[in-house]
């Protein structure tokens, strides 16, 4: 039987796209959904996310039983979870846009802006090297595709598997137990960002 996948609607999220990337990736049984019950049924959980970070945190709070349903199956049954872009930048404890929101608080830091300086284009758009810091089974080193205009700045480092430099290095990729977030858009990354898609459909954490 498939595994299931929950790629979480919340209006955020670049979904159609996503779920294709899945699908090539070899994903058979994949859920666009916004019911808690569907999540906390799901082998697997996808967090897409395009965007503000309040916007996207609003969209995730805003459905009844969403966030219970995340920390029942994430954090507690340990079912593998990947965030992409904003949907990784809410696993920080806040983002700083348009004031401060706070976020879901699994990978301890906070989500600021990347200060604009001579030479150095906001937002970080287009292709940039995923340079690892450790070993990892679902990311390798690359090449993967960029959008953003905000950074997770990590309070623990350990938890930051990956940089890519943009006017200094910046985080790409964190990782803690079975909770996975990149900044990059896999599903905008060809066939580095639906090898890596596969090997997330794969990983056993």
């Amino acid at each position: 039987m498939a595994e299931r996948v929950a790629l979480i609607d919340y209006g955020a999220g670049n979904l159609q796209s996503v779920r294709n990337a899945l699908k090539a990736a070899g994903a058979a049984d994949i859920a666009v959904t916004a019911d808690p019950d569907v999540v906390a049924g799901a082998e697997r959980i996808v967090l897409p996310g395009v965007g503000a970070f309040a916007h996207c945190m609003d969209g995730v709070s805003g459905i009844d039983g969403m966030i219970a349903a995340l920390e029942q199956r994430v954090l507690r049954d340990a079912a593998p979870f990947l965030g992409i872009c904003v949907g990784m930048q809410l696993l920080a404890d806040e983002g700083v846009e348009h004031g401060s929101t706070k976020g879901l608080g699994w990978i301890g830091g906070t989500v600021r802006a990347i200060e604009p300086a001579p030479g150095l284009k906001v937002p970080h758009m287009g292709w940039n090297d995923v340079t690892l810091h450790g070993a990892h089974p679902v990311v390798e080193t690359g090449e993967a595709y960029f959008l953003h205009g905000y950074h997770f700045d990590a309070a623990d480092k350990a938890n930051v598997l990956a940089t890519t430099d943009h006017g200094g290095p910046r985080v790409a990729a964190v990782a803690k137990d079975n909770i996975l977030g990149v900044q990059f858009h896999p599903e905008k990354s060809q066939s580095y960002g639906i090898a890596m898609l596969a090997r997330f459909l794969e990983w056993r954490p």
